[in-house]
């Protein structure tokens, strides 16, 4: 049976989506609407990972942790985890990569987490859409090495995207990658396609989902509520249409 999946979203700690779009919001839309795997994925924060966490269990969502990086190269990749310490792990070495660009929030938006209950905690200091300092292909790597899986973001996207950046779609540890469109109308190199919502604001949750072909049961090995085991998730991503 397959599973309603969306791996590209952002949150209110993202400068450039909205107040009104918290983890919480993100997932009370995502469940409403048909998703069953959701994931978060901020530019360079997992910071509302957490409060996200506990809406999912709440909702009976499967979750996926992590980020929108941005390479050294200006390519955007998500950087995905079962594990929410992993995620939180990844993002603060992602922080010490980032440019130290204070975020003016009148120019370029606010960058707040919340708690579970939508109360501001903090915010951002620098500006988080600019590039780590890390190449795409050392990106890749330790991504794996913290326990997740990594999937370039809208290649067929005129910005920020490995064909904007660099030409083409480059050979990489890339569980699957991801198209604003399907079929994809560029070179994808037989690697297992998805789209996704890539949400900044409530009425884009949910407008670009995907499916995979695999059993809660097979994602949640430990039951209910329980971590999802990654193996699972690249095999069932391995089953995607590639061309």
């Amino acid at each position: 049976m397959a599973l309603v999946a969306d791996f590209h979203n952002h949150s209110c700690l993202s400068p450039c989506g909205s107040l009104d779009l918290s983890p919480g919001v993100l997932a009370e839309l995502a469940a409403a609407r048909g998703v069953e795997v959701l994931a978060l994925t901020d530019h360079n924060s997992s910071l509302n990972c957490p409060a996200f966490a506990k809406h999912c269990a709440r909702l009976g969502l499967i979750p996926l942790f992590g980020m929108e990086a941005a390479s050294q190269e200006e390519v955007h990749v998500l950087c995905l985890f079962s594990k929410l310490e992993a995620a939180m792990e990844f993002s603060s070495y992602a922080y010490s990569l980032l440019p130290q660009f204070p975020n003016d929030p009148d120019r370029t938006g606010d960058q707040v987490y919340v708690d579970e209950d939508d109360n501001i905690e903090g915010e951002v200091e620098y500006y988080l859409v600019n590039a780590l300092d890390i190449s795409l292909d050392d990106l890749g790597a330790v991504t794996g090495k913290y326990g997740g899986i990594t999937i370039p973001a809208h290649v067929d996207r005129p910005a920020f995207s490995m064909t904007s950046q660099l030409g083409v779609v480059v050979p990489g540890p890339w569980a699957a990658v991801e198209c604003v469109r399907l079929p994809p109308q560029i070179d994808t190199l037989g690697y297992p396609l998805t789209t996704s919502s890539d949400a900044h604001y409530p009425e884009h949750v949910a407008r670009r989902p995907f499916e995979l072909d695999i059993s809660r049961e097979e994602l949640l090995p430990h039951g209910p509520g329980g971590e999802a085991d990654m193996d699972a998730f690249v095999r069932a991503l391995s089953r995607r249409p590639k061309s």
